[in-house]
């Protein structure tokens, strides 16, 4: 074995690399599995609300058909793995953490605009305050996961062994 191989090996050089596993396997997958369940949660409830019930709370249902929107685009962005998904990953999860701390706001400043709930209502409330700290988990998980993230981190690496020799 190499002086060169076992410094890439070397426990130093792990902790530098980019991951190994692909945005959309491990961990990641669990992350795309919760964004599914709420898209789909989200949906059924913006549908129910809308079509059963619209004129009762308009602004309410529609924002529930706003985030559901937008759990479906997360989640089909974050099980793709290119460049251009994981922009569209991190839009989806930005407006995401921006819709419920908004309509979580709005919903303790202004309660009489929401005759009922949303998913974001009260910052995600009804839901275990899970769409709060999703597109937490999501922003984390998606930065750590950068598209070109491995070649940076051979750069460095590269760059790294040879300041060594």
């Amino acid at each position: 074995m190499s002086t060169e191989n076992s410094a890439k090996n070397s426990p130093e050089h792990a902790g530098a690399a980019a991951p190994a596993v692909p945005r959309n396997r491990g961990v990641g997958m669990l992350i795309i599995t919760a964004y599914g369940i709420f898209a789909v949660s989200s949906t059924a409830r913006a549908l129910y609300q809308l079509i059963g019930h619209g004129e009762d709370a308009p602004v309410a249902y529609a924002l529930s058909g706003l985030a559901a929107a937008v759990y479906i685009l997360a989640t089909l962005a974050l099980a793709r793995t290119s460049a251009a998904a994981w922009r569209t990953a991190l839009a989806a999860v930005l407006v995401e953490l921006v819709g419920v701390v908004g309509v979580g706001l709005w919903t303790v400043l202004e309660p009489q605009l929401f005759a009922d709930a949303t998913v974001w209502s009260h910052f995600g409330q009804g839901y275990g305050y899970v769409p709060l700290v999703l597109p937490l988990i999501g922003l984390a998980w998606l930065l750590r996961h950068r598209p070109g993230a491995r070649r940076a981190a051979a750069a460095r690496d590269a760059e790294s062994s040879e300041i060594r020799e």
